[in-house]
């Protein structure tokens, strides 16, 4: 299927449907002119070249029209949020009552437990991944906290000794032993330093076993897979835009609540006048009435100019589809893999799962002796991925700007530095 030549890879990139999506985006070049081969989507995604018209045409409706731009506005502000609802929700395979973009990630997944991590004196513990993103630790950490409760009640679902993966039978072992004592499962739905994929709707399926709720981090995983989140049945979930959606640095996040969730008004939740039904949001003096569906999580009008950028990345993911995506993601994936699986040296490997449907576009490669001068030295060639502590370099292709020549000019100097 594929060849370790140059030839092949270009035949490639003129065959690819979704090509024409590179010269959409600014790629960062080099003193000389020439495009770095960019790997980090995963981290910060590129900017697309109309995200600054997008963002322009804001600063100007609010240099001419002030406060009235909330409502004369070419996109209006005062319901901004609504543009972005329905490609995010197919993004990330949700009905559009169930997304909502707000605030960051962090911080959603902080409200987001406000609401759906309720512990009582049985039943209070946390699951989490042995190697989740920090934030989510550190988040977990300071709920436990809050609550009364300590570091103590974390359980971690980690990879069996001598391996790099996790397996979904050990996370059943531990929900069917101590799922009377678990009151939430807090899983990042990509790994951030293996790139796997789990199973959401297994892991929602063996949550809801022993009613604990399920939540997901998808900060690795929105825009990169197919998480389906209304079918997998998870109670909610949170990412970031700024790696796979390329909203630019610090941009918004991302929130899922499932619709079963949507008309609970008992829900315990922090308000403020953004998640207060809009139909009475300016009389000021009406008692709080929470909106449905994800909206009922806001609190804050929306930034526009935040939001403008994600308007623009958003629209561009709208004319191809994320079927289109994943498959290309597979094939250039792929492609990736075969070239490095070809270099015959003992000093890397792949630690992320083969199975293209367990992966998005990032593989993960582990340097033997944790030696992070083989990064640099890829960094000085002008080839930009992603060094992760201890002995990890990431490397994520992605679909709308990377093409088959960047993967195989990325293998051949790797190739050559080991």
């Amino acid at each position: 299927m594929y060849q370790n030549n140059l030839t092949f890879a270009k035949e490639q990139d003129k065959v690819d449907p979704l090509a024409f999506l590179r010269s959409q985006f600014h790629i960062p070049k080099d003193k000389d002119g020439n495009d770095w081969l960019y790997f980090t989507g995963n981290s910060l995604g590129l900017q697309p070249k109309e995200t600054k018209g997008y963002i322009n045409q804001e600063l100007e409706d609010w240099a001419n029209l002030g406060v009235e731009g909330h409502f004369e506005a070419k996109n209006p502000w005062l319901n901004y949020h609504e543009l972005l609802t329905d490609k995010m929700a197919k993004i990330v395979g949700a009905k559009p009552i169930e997304v909502v973009v707000m605030n960051t990630l962090t911080t959603n997944l902080h409200l987001l437990m406000v609401s759906f991590y309720r512990p009582t004196k049985s039943k209070y513990k946390i699951v989490i991944e042995s190697d989740a993103f920090p934030s989510d630790r550190y988040a977990v950490q300071s709920q436990l906290k809050f609550h009364g409760f300590s570091d103590a009640d974390i359980i971690e679902w980690s990879p069996r000794k001598g391996e790099h993966l996790l397996r979904i039978e050990d996370l059943e072992e531990i929900v069917s032993v101590q799922g009377d004592e678990i009151a939430l499962l807090l899983i990042g739905g990509v790994n951030y330093y293996t790139g796997q994929f789990l199973d959401l709707k297994k892991i929602a399926e063996i949550g809801h076993s022993k009613k604990c709720v399920v939540g997901i981090d998808l900060a690795h995983g929105a825009g990169n897979i197919q998480p389906d989140l209304h079918a997998s049945g998870v109670d909610f979930a949170a990412w970031c835009t700024y790696k796979y959606l390329n909203s630019g640095p610090g941009s918004l996040g991302g929130v899922f609540v499932h619709e079963k969730h949507a008309k609970d008004k008992d829900l315990p939740r922090f308000a403020g006048w953004w998640n207060h039904n809009k139909e009475t949001r300016f009389n000021m003096r009406q008692p709080f009435d929470v909106m449905e569906g994800a909206e009922g999580w806001q609190l804050s009008n929306p930034p526009i100019l935040s939001m403008a950028a994600i308007k623009a990345s958003l629209d561009l993911f709208d004319t191809v589809g994320m079927d289109a995506l994943r498959e290309k993601s597979e094939k250039l994936t792929g492609y990736f893999e075969f070239l490095i699986e070809q270099i015959a040296s003992d000093d890397i490997q792949i630690i992320t799962p083969v199975n293209p449907k367990e992966r998005g576009c990032q593989l993960s490669i582990q340097v033997k002796n944790a030696d992070k001068s083989l990064h640099e030295k890829l960094t000085a060639h002008h080839i930009i991925t992603d060094w992760r502590e201890p002995d990890v370099i990431r490397c994520a292709p992605v679909p709308l700007y990377t093409s088959f020549e960047d993967v195989y000019r990325l293998v051949s100097v790797l190739k050559k530095l080991l």
